[in-house]
């Protein structure tokens, strides 16, 4: 298992080791100890989730306020999605700015998003199966989210937008600059 730091460094990227023979594969998707040591902090998953979409499904740009705000780790299972990390932590050096990474079933990659961060994905294929871990429950009350297509964003989905299928919740999220944001200084990590 390999950890990247992306130019958002508290945005990791990680590639397990794939052991495949005529048989199929094994590959071991999370290894807390493993995670804990590169971040150097304790994260404690404590519930799972799964979707499946299909092409052209946009997902996001999602997120929770504290007390409920979830760190998440997110992988493809089948298929392959663009999946976003925006830093919405006013203060922080890259505030603003987000990293855009490809997961497929095929590459294995997963995707550490911390708290702080607004998090979304485009689905790439029919029958995309997508999965993720977070450190804290749904929240209602604490739930946010802001425009996919926010030109201060400047986020690149691949797909046109006429291409795109939303719900009816992500077509009326508030812009970046309208969007609650989280305080860098409560949520710093690298």
């Amino acid at each position: 298992m390999t950890f990247t730091r992306t130019k958002i460094p508290d945005v990791v990227i990680i590639d397990p080791q794939v052991h495949g023979d005529e048989r199929g594969y094994f590959v071991e998707t999370f290894r807390q100890d493993k995670l804990e040591t590169f971040l150097g902090f304790k994260v404690n998953f404590c519930q799972d989730n799964e979707s499946k979409s299909s092409r052209g499904v946009l997902r996001g740009l999602h997120y929770q306020l504290a007390p409920a705000a979830q760190t998440k780790l997110v992988r493809v299972i089948q298929g392959s999605v663009l999946d976003v990390a925006v830093d919405i932590r006013e203060g922080s050096p890259t505030f603003g700015q987000h990293v855009a990474v490809k997961l497929t079933a095929e590459n294995k990659r997963q995707l550490f998003v911390p708290h702080g961060f607004a998090h979304g994905f485009v689905v790439l294929e029919d029958d995309t199966v997508f999965a993720y871990k977070v450190d804290n429950y749904y929240s209602p009350e604490n739930d946010r989210g802001m425009s996919f297509n926010d030109p201060d964003l400047e986020i690149n989905w691949i797909l046109d937008e006429s291409e795109l299928k939303l719900s009816k919740k992500d077509t009326m999220q508030p812009s970046f600059k309208e969007a609650a944001h989280f305080d860098y200084s409560e949520h710093p990590f690298a």
